[in-house]
């Protein structure tokens, strides 16, 4: 298919981007940006061509379905009606009042967050972790701790900085950069299953999705990183694999008391981060729209002057390189857009809304829009990332303002370099679809 053809080499023009805005192109550490490619690709064909891959794929799906299935029972007792997910009813007969996010997708983070904590205290995710450090070190030679940094926010967000804390003082700035591109380029686990609940009606199969986007956007984050920000000095942990640091609760009640309580300041931060966000770009548009009546008025154009609709066209180019077909680019760039200010919940939404209504015209369009999206790659991201970093090593405030926007450009060009990806090895006749 000629769009697959599109997405394998969007990859490249996305790397050619990034070293056209590098700050030094001539140190680049091609083994990096070669491993980092080869890598993704074989994690692709493993799950989109290999007959095992796809049966693992689709195990996954299905282990993460049922869990989240069980997830939502402490919201109904705590809830009731209110957490009942649409067209359910309750043991008393009850309907459900309809789709309500805060009350049905964001308590399953304080569940997945209490997961998690289990998880790590009984040594499984401390175990794969490792695992992927040690692909990243040996292949693609960075650094043991960016390569620790990097594999653990595959599972989680930002506290992968703490599996590497006795490290911060002494990383380079390039380390600093692909630390936080990595924390930006992909979703902790605790929120992936509130993706997968505002999406699973549209595309059934969206949680092995999006559980692949991360993986895949683990090495291509440290690609654009390298890119963007290439190493000039000499890492304290080259070639090096590092152990995790981290404190190990007394007992599995313990760590998963505080899983959930890291949980639940999670669930604060996102509702204060839509409230806020949302609201300030309501008032945007107000003012864009107004502004923007007068100059289609003066000039003849017809040009969508709301904020979503701006960062549309920034994005619309992109999204054609990453091989969307162009009945559908506009649509999906405008998504991809709005999620550089308002967060990806928001995007999935949209997305949600954009197949339930079928204005979609080619079902590549939203996979590979779910790949594109399933990232931290925002503006309210890159304050938690650097602010909660520099609170582990206030020395390095100073750096990680500096590093900071260029790790944001990279982490979004490393979620459009994912999609690249996948979008190579679509095919409409995907068991992987699932009528998406």
């Amino acid at each position: 298919m000629i769009y697959n053809l599109v997405s394998l080499i969007g990859i490249f023009i996305l790397m050619l981007f990034a070293w056209a805005l590098s700050t030094n192109r001539r140190v680049i550490n091609w083994r990096v940006i070669f491993w980092g490619v080869v890598i993704q690709l074989l994690f692709a064909l493993f799950i989109f061509v290999v007959p095992a891959g796809t049966r693992f794929f689709l195990f996954i799906n299905d282990v993460v379905v049922k869990v989240i299935s069980v997830a939502g029972e402490g919201a109904k007792f705590i809830f009731g009606r209110l957490a009942l997910p649409p067209g359910t009813k309750n043991e008393f007969g009850e309907e459900s009042l309809g789709w309500i996010f805060a009350f049905q997708a964001l308590p399953t983070i304080i569940f997945f967050a209490s997961l998690m904590g289990v998880l790590y205290y009984i040594g499984i995710m401390p175990w794969l972790v490792r695992l992927f450090s040690r692909v990243f070190t040996r292949l693609m030679r960075i650094s043991g701790a960016e390569s620790l940094c990097t594999s653990s926010n595959i599972f989680v967000g930002i506290e992968a900085m703490t599996t590497i804390r006795p490290y911060l003082l002494r990383m380079t700035r390039s380390e600093l950069c692909t630390i936080l591109t990595a924390g930006m380029a992909t979703i902790a686990s605790s929120v992936l299953a509130v993706y997968v609940m505002i999406l699973q009606n549209e595309f059934p199969m969206i949680a092995g999705h999006l559980i692949s986007a991360s993986f895949l956007s683990a090495p291509a984050a440290v690609v654009m990183s390298k890119l963007l920000y290439p190493e000039t000095e000499k890492p304290e942990t080259l070639g090096v694999d590092v152990k995790p640091y981290y404190e190990k609760e007394s007992s599995i009640i313990e760590a998963s008391i505080n899983g959930a309580n890291a949980g639940l300041k999670l669930v604060g931060g996102i509702i204060a981060l839509l409230v806020a966000f949302l609201g300030l770009v309501a008032l945007v548009n107000l003012i864009l729209n107004y502004v923007g009546l007068k100059v289609n008025a003066l000039t003849g154009l017809h040009i969508d002057w709301s904020l979503e609709g701006l960062l549309g066209y920034v994005f619309y180019p992109f999204t054609l390189i990453m091989g969307v077909p162009p009945s559908d680019a506009f649509e999906i760039a405008r998504i991809i857009g709005e999620r550089a200010v308002v967060t990806e919940a928001k995007s999935y939404m949209d997305l949600a809304v954009l197949l339930a209504n079928n204005t979609l015209h080619d079902p590549r369009s939203a996979f590979l829009a779910t790949y594109a999206l399933c990232g931290f790659a925002h503006i309210a991201s890159l304050a938690i990332f650097v602010g909660g970093t520099a609170a582990l090593v206030p020395e390095r405030t100073t750096d990680l303002s500096a590093v900071g926007p260029r790790a944001l450009l990279a982490a979004t060009l490393a979620c459009l370099m994912t999609a690249c990806v996948a979008g190579v090895f679509f095919t409409n006749t995907s068991i992987l679809l699932g009528g998406g």
